[in-house]
C-alpha cells in the first residue's frame, strides 16, 4: 500500500478522482446558482436546504473540503515530480514542443483558482457561519437571493470572479479530459467524451461568469 501511494500512477489516479468529484460539484453548484437568475424563490429554497440540511452540512461539505485539499496537494506534488523528471529527461526543455500552454501552466491556473476559492469562502461560507453560529440569527429562507446579489454589487469583485472563471475554463480544458485518460478511459466513446469535456470546460465557467455579471448589472433597489 505504501508503494502504491508513493507511485506516480497512484498519484495521478488520486488527482483524477478528486478532479472528477469536483466536476460533479461544479454541476450541482452552477445549477443552483442559475436558479438565482431564473427563479429567486427556488434559489432561496435550494440554498436554505443546502444550508440547513444535516447530511449536506456534516457529511457532504467536509467531503467537498477534503476533495479540494487532496486535488490541490496532488497537483503540487505532480508538478514537482514533473519538473524533476523534466530536468533529467531533456537537455533543453522546449515547453511548446512537448505540451500545449494550458497543460504546462495548470499549476498557475490552479493557484489562481485556489486564491479565488479563498475569496468565495470568505464571501459565502464565512458569512453563513457568522449568521448562523456567531450572531445566532433565526432561520430566514428568503435571505439568500438578496445576499448573493449584494456580493456582486462591487465592480472589482465581479471582475475577480469573471477572471477566475476564465482560468477555471482553461484549467478544465486540459484537466477534465486528462482525468479520464488517467482513469484509463480509452474506447470507441473516447472522442465523444473528449468533445464533451471541452464543451463542459467552456459552458460551465461561462454560466458562472454570466451569473456574476447578471447580478452586478441587475442590483436590488429598495
Amino acid at each position: 500500500m505504501s508503494g502504491l501511494i508513493k507511485s506516480s500512477i497512484a498519484r495521478k489516479v488520486v488527482m483524477a478522482l478528486s478532479g472528477l468529484f469536483l466536476v460533479i460539484f461544479l454541476v450541482l453548484h452552477v445549477t443552483i446558482n442559475l436558479a438565482s437568475v431564473i427563479s429567486p424563490d427556488f434559489f432561496n429554497e435550494a440554498s436554505h436546504f443546502m444550508g440547513y440540511n444535516v447530511l449536506v452540512q456534516y457529511l457532504m461539505q467536509p467531503i467537498l473540503v477534503i476533495g479540494v485539499i487532496v486535488h490541490f496537494v496532488m497537483g503540487f506534488v505532480l508538478e514537482i515530480q514533473n519538473k524533476n523528471a523534466r530536468g533529467i529527461s531533456y537537455v533543453k526543455y522546449k515547453g511548446s514542443a512537448n505540451a500545449p500552454w494550458v497543460s504546462r501552466n495548470m499549476i498557475y491556473s490552479g493557484l489562481v483558482i485556489l486564491a479565488f476559492l479563498g475569496l468565495h469562502f470568505y464571501d459565502f461560507w464565512i458569512h453563513e457561519m457568522t449568521y448562523k453560529y456567531i450572531e445566532v440569527n433565526p432561520e430566514n429562507p428568503a435571505r439568500y437571493y438578496a445576499e448573493t446579489v449584494e456580493k456582486f454589487a462591487p465592480f472589482w469583485r465581479t471582475i475577480i470572479y469573471v477572471i477566475s472563471f476564465v482560468l477555471l475554463s482553461l484549467h478544465l480544458w486540459h484537466g477534465f479530459s486528462s482525468s479520464l485518460q488517467s482513469m484509463g478511459v480509452n474506447n470507441k466513446y473516447t472522442p465523444a467524451l473528449k468533445t464533451f469535456t471541452k464543451l463542459f470546460a467552456v459552458v460551465v465557467p461561462l454560466a458562472f461568469a454570466f451569473i456574476a455579471l447578471y447580478h452586478h448589472l441587475n442590483p436590488i433597489t429598495h
